[in-house]
């Protein structure tokens, strides 16, 4: 049983067969290239599938080295990158960015030896939380690596992919994974066209069991089969890219649907915002408006009036946000998922 990381409500226990998770390790395996030489540090929670599945069971499957580290610490992190031959390295966004902040800090000296040593690895993949594109860039420019970007969940392990090899598209979390199949559907649970947005269902081996003891939640999560998941996507040019979760990141306002990672990825390209969330308030007008919590680069002032001026140049009207405000940081769990619901508890308390 592994729970839910419980960023839409509380977290649920997901049962896991044998079988299940058989599939889930052996379908990484042939897609990621896993063999006994491998070597990856493994810097994640064991409570949660990426870092249980997706590090340490693929590694022991495998018969390759896993050298855990007691916590993360980005100095640590990059010192084990010097010191030992490692072929793997997984990791939230959070993680590289705390990364790429040690890199900045160091001496010119430390830093052309940290990139020397991330041209031993063979792969770096990033997943549990939306890879901001900046992040990518800044990642590829000190280390020569494009992330692999993935996407999985607690109750399926991993389902879409990257390519090991080949074109990895920026934004984008690749096709389906070995033993998986994928699809998304409409409202009524109808297949939908490519380049029209769609809930994600997947079904194969890999899929869990049941919640425990919640019958009713395990009953409604499928349909025909399926496993619907709650999070959209749209297939692009035959790859999945990822819009959200229907609860949290989904925007219904003035009758459209938004997705707010969207959003969130045109604010981050603003010169004065260092990070942001955006999220659905409530509205007796509109069904919902879009809300964003700002995190501002040191030094730098920003007014709701001049973030929406800027934004209407490149975001549609009813994709700029009508409200803002400016926190310090943002509620994260331990695998650096924004926690919206709590976004939502802020946005009701203040007037931004």
């Amino acid at each position: 049983i592994l729970y839910t990381s419980g960023t839409t409500g509380k977290a649920k226990g997901v049962v896991s067969t044998h079988l299940n998770i058989q599939a889930q390790v052996t379908s990484l395996i042939e897609a990621w290239g896993w063999v006994s030489e491998d070597y990856i540090l493994h810097v994640l929670p064991l409570n949660h599938v990426h870092g249980i599945i997706n590090v340490l069971t693929c590694a022991l499957w495998a018969g390759a080295k896993c050298e855990i580290l007691p916590r993360f610490d980005p100095w640590e992190t990059w010192q084990k990158f010097v010191e030992r031959d490692l072929t793997l390295f997984m990791a939230v966004p959070t993680i590289y960015v705390k990364l790429i902040a040690a890199w900045e800090a160091a001496t010119p000296q430390e830093q052309q030896m940290m990139g020397e040593a991330s041209q031993k690895f063979r792969l770096m993949v990033s997943g549990s939380a939306a890879l901001p594109v900046s992040v990518l860039a800044k990642w590829k420019a000190i280390t020569g690596h494009t992330l692999l970007e993935r996407y999985g969940m607690t109750e399926i392990g991993m389902a879409l992919s990257n390519p090991l090899e080949g074109l990895r598209v920026v934004g984008s979390v690749g096709t389906a994974l070995p033993q998986t199949e994928v699809r998304l559907v409409d409202d009524d649970g109808n297949p939908v066209n490519p380049g029209v947005s769609g809930e994600i269902q997947v079904r194969g081996p890999n899929v869990f069991l049941e919640y425990w003891q919640r019958p009713e939640e395990t009953k409604a999560s499928f349909r025909h089969g399926w496993f619907s998941t709650g999070d959209f996507a749209v297939v692009e040019k035959g790859n999945y890219r990822i819009l959200g979760r229907k609860s949290t990141d989904i925007i219904k306002t003035g009758g459209y649907k938004v997705s707010a990672l969207e959003i969130e990825e045109v604010l981050r390209t603003h010169p004065a915002i260092k990070e942001c969330a955006v999220i659905g308030i409530e509205d007796r007008e509109w069904g919902e408006r879009v809300g964003a919590a700002l995190i501002l680069q040191r030094g730098k002032d920003l007014t709701l009036e001049e973030l929406r001026t800027w934004g209407k140049k490149r975001l549609a009207p009813y994709k700029v946000p009508t409200r803002a405000v400016i926190v310090d940081d943002l509620p994260r769990n331990p695998l650096g998922k924004v926690t919206k619901v709590l976004l939502k508890k802020l946005f009701k308390k203040t007037k931004g």
